[in-house]
């Protein structure tokens, strides 16, 4: 039997799609990336299913919507939000497939120690989390990782025991020492391996960037997205403000980009590795984000907006051997990576899985040079998006109020060429809105058409029927 390739699995932390060089959008920097990418198929509307961390990265492991997985919200202090053990991961079918597979980074789907000890021996803090080996790991064997911590000049991690290390050095930097590590360890085994690498920035706080990239943008005047706001100050999807203005973003954008040309150089040491250890053809790489930032458009910073710059995230995935290079605008969700990634590595696909695969859509021309798949047909297929009340204060609103939080929030729809949003609010009396946005026509969403009803506009309307399936399909009693 041929062995099957090694797969590089890299995701950044509120990485927006714009934020790439080749996009010509945001003014950042970004040569490695770029080059890459021209080696590579870009998926140019990939999205997030639910655009936060925690939630992410449960459909991200499992392939199932964040209301199935039961992480609605980030993994935090006060909430009894975790992945459950009980859920099939993509590195437990990869390990029962003959896989080597490590994780390095953040991980950020562990109980917070803090929710069951106010002094964890493992010293974890807040929101963070020591995950020992078992179950909770699904299915990682090599684990350098911490639950969420955002000091990224000053890093931690566990291993096999609940002892911290600490770390003087950028994580990013760290983490890829780390997997460069991993990969001349495993490049000539007969086993394949999978590495999973979490780089937490460029998430905020933004200026926890080396100088050395920060002087990339120095004394810059950076160019503004055309629904660029300057409020003062900005309103964060936790429903706080910070301040904003001008000068403010300027710096906010500043940093963004230098930590995004930072993880360019440290993904740059990746692909030079593969190349000097011999595997670049026989490795799948996938270059990634967890969701994006909204960094001032439509006056918000942060994420947990149905938004562009919130939802979209870069998806770039590299095999010389078994995937077309280019460009396609066939919507590529969340949930889809794992069952994409099995039937790439001719992997069954568990049942639990409520995504699709993409990979007809990634595969290089038959020899009779039929086309194995359908770029004209892009606009036919949707991304289920969500999000839901996680703050603590407005979880208790709606119990003092009789109601469940977790029929609340916003649903929506991402086609190639629209967005259709409902949204319940994060508050007992907030107002039902219906929003449909035109992304040809107003690629900003500056105009979105509000509508009392979907039957007002024929697309709104075929869009809230698949909304509808997707409630269905998750059990949420969100209404409609």
């Amino acid at each position: 039997m041929q062995r099957r390739p090694n797969l590089l699995y890299v995701f950044a932390d509120q990485w927006r799609r714009q934020a790439v060089g080749l996009m010509k959008e945001d003014p950042v920097w970004t040569p490695h990336i770029d080059e890459f990418a021209d080696e590579a198929l870009m998926f140019t509307q990939a999205i997030s299913c639910t655009p936060l961390c925690s939630p992410h990265r449960s459909a991200l492991m499992t392939g199932k919507y964040a209301f199935s997985t039961g992480v609605y919200t980030n993994c935090k202090t006060g909430l009894p939000v975790m992945l459950s053990p009980e859920e099939t991961g993509i590195a437990e079918v990869l390990r029962s497939g003959g896989y080597a597979t490590g994780y390095i980074g953040k991980w950020h789907l562990d109980l917070p120690e803090q929710n069951v000890s106010e002094q964890p021996l493992s010293g974890a803090r807040d929101w963070d989390a020591y995950t020992p080996p078992g179950p909770r790991r699904f299915g990682f064997d090599y684990w350098y990782s911490y639950g969420t911590h955002d000091d990224h000049l000053a890093p931690h991690y566990w291993q096999d025991s609940s002892e911290m290390i600490d770390i003087d050095a950028w994580s990013v930097q760290h983490e890829t020492d780390k997997a460069l590590e991993y990969i001349q360890r495993h490049a000539s085994s007969e086993q394949p391996f999978s590495l999973f690498l979490s780089w937490n920035p460029p998430h905020s706080p933004f200026e926890l960037v080396p100088e050395k990239y920060k002087q990339l943008y120095q004394d810059r005047e950076l160019s503004k997205r055309g629904n660029m706001v300057p409020t003062d100050p900005f309103l964060v999807h936790t429903g706080e403000y910070i301040a904003g203005g001008e000068a403010a973003w300027q710096q906010y954008a500043r940093d963004y980009y230098a930590a995004i040309s930072g993880i360019d150089e440290q993904f740059g040491r990746l692909l030079r590795q593969l190349e000097a250890s011999g595997i670049a053809e026989d490795t799948i790489v996938v270059l990634t984000s967890d969701h994006g930032e909204l960094l001032g458009s439509h006056g918000m910073m942060a994420k947990h907006a149905w938004h562009e710059e919130s939802i979209g995230v870069p998806f770039m995935v590299r095999w010389p051997k078994g995937i077309r290079s280019g460009r396609t605008d066939v919507v590529l969700n969340t949930v889809d990576i794992m069952p994409t990634l099995l039937e790439l590595l001719e992997m069954e696909v568990p049942g639990t899985v409520q995504g699709d695969s993409l990979a007809i859509h990634m595969r290089h021309p038959s020899e009779n040079g039929a086309l194995q798949f359908r770029d004209e047909e892009a606009d036919r297929r949707v991304g289920y998006i969500s999000a839901f009340p996680g703050r603590l204060p407005a979880v208790e609103a709606f119990r003092k109020a009789g109601l469940n939080h977790l029929d609340f929030g916003w649903r929506g729809i991402r086609s190639m060429s629209y967005v259709y949003v409902v949204n319940r609010g994060y508050a007992p009396e907030a107002e039902v809105d219906r929003w449909l946005y035109d992304l040809r026509e107003d690629p900003y969403q500056l105009h979105p058409l509000r509508l009392e009803s979907a039957s007002e506009h024929a697309v709104s309307e075929r869009l809230e029927q698949l909304l509808a399936h997707y409630l269905r399909m998750t059990g949420d009693g969100f209404r409609l």
